[in-house]
């Protein structure tokens, strides 16, 4: 009998004005989870968003002011858009924190995620910090929740098959 997978779901809240938070329960070791978000190998497999769309570029220089770079397009390439920051914190494999830039108007954000072990499952919890309310509204505006659930179905797709190696 083949292993059934647990059925996970993206929980976000906004605790206050300026934050989204998002929660995700997935069935691999925190370590692992840490590769699959620091890795340009295997960012780019998983943090796509919306079904029909690549990520062509992704560059991360994982270091305290090192700067990561993610070009995604659309497969039919009428669309394109380019997200980027810094790193200011890395505590492997527990916590990364970094800016978010989505260009033109859009305002800079601060994101910490925070990875914690039980059991062999991995808890992801990433705080976005927008400069205000408006700003934090306009994101999520964009579809930016449902595109990062999406993401996140995808790395549950991914996961069992990193383990295996």
């Amino acid at each position: 009998m083949a292993p059934t997978k647990t059925a996970h779901k993206t929980e976000f809240t906004t605790p206050s004005d300026r934050e989204l938070v998002a929660v995700r329960v997935v069935d691999a070791p925190r370590t692992l989870v840490w590769d699959v978000h620091t890795k340009p190998e295997h960012v780019s497999k998983w943090m796509l968003g919306p079904e029909g769309w690549s990520m062509p570029i992704c560059e991360i220089d994982l270091r305290p002011g090192g700067k990561w770079r993610y070009v995604y397009r659309k497969n039919d390439g009428s669309e394109q858009f380019e997200l980027g920051g810094e790193f200011r914190e890395i505590v492997p494999p527990e916590r990364l924190v970094h800016t978010e830039a989505w260009g033109g108007d859009f305002a800079e954000a601060l994101e910490t995620l925070v990875l914690t072990e039980q059991d062999g499952r991995t808890t992801i919890r990433a705080t976005v910090l927008f400069p205000d309310k408006a700003a934090r509204d306009r994101a999520m505006g964009t579809g930016m929740t449902e595109g990062w659930a999406q993401s996140y179905d995808t790395l549950d797709d991914l996961l069992p098959t990193l383990v295996r190696r």
